[in-house]
């Protein structure tokens, strides 16, 4: 059971407008050292760390390190695209020496796959360019017999799209 004294506890003010990065930076630094991760510098500077392709077609998961005391190293945990697991695999010390080189101390002993792949982002919605002036007079002429609007609609709607194609 909590205190009387938590209860009433107001949070504290900080009086001045806050960045989002500092607002987050708390809930940030919480889900990083779940994910064994002490800064977020490996995760923002992945792409300057990573050789090529690597930079673009993986991303830091996890870092694990060993139990017990000494410097052995922590086992990266990287996700990658599904076409190039083996290649990653392979690639593994290449990776680990990178990452070692850029923070100037051994930090990484073993690059290993996550289980679980890279997401990529999907590509902008790109709109349809209009189509062309002849296509729309004569998509209009070829349904001025429909009486039906909604279908009228529909119908010259598929006629421009079929007449603006551009043949093979």
């Amino acid at each position: 059971m909590a205190a009387k004294g938590d209860r009433d506890a107001v949070p504290k003010r900080l009086n001045r407008a806050v960045g989002v990065s500092e607002a987050l930076s708390g809930v940030l630094g919480t889900m990083l050292r779940k994910r064994g991760f002490a800064t977020r510098d490996l995760l923002a500077r992945w792409p300057d760390i990573a050789p090529r392709p690597y930079d673009t077609l993986a991303v830091p998961a996890e870092l694990k390190w060993p139990r017990g005391a000494g410097h052995e190293g922590a086992v990266l945990y990287v996700r990658c695209t599904e076409g190039q697991r083996l290649a990653l695999a392979h690639q593994a010390p290449l990776i680990a020496a990178a990452v070692n080189r850029y923070f100037g101390y051994f930090l990484v002993r073993e690059v290993k796959l996550h289980p679980e792949p890279m997401k990529r982002p999907a590509p902008p919605a790109t709109r349809p360019a209009p189509p062309p002036p002849e296509a729309v007079q004569h998509a209009e002429s070829a349904v001025t017999g429909v009486d039906d609007t909604k279908l009228r609609d529909a119908l010259k709607s598929l006629g421009e799209q079929v007449l603006s194609r551009r043949p093979r």
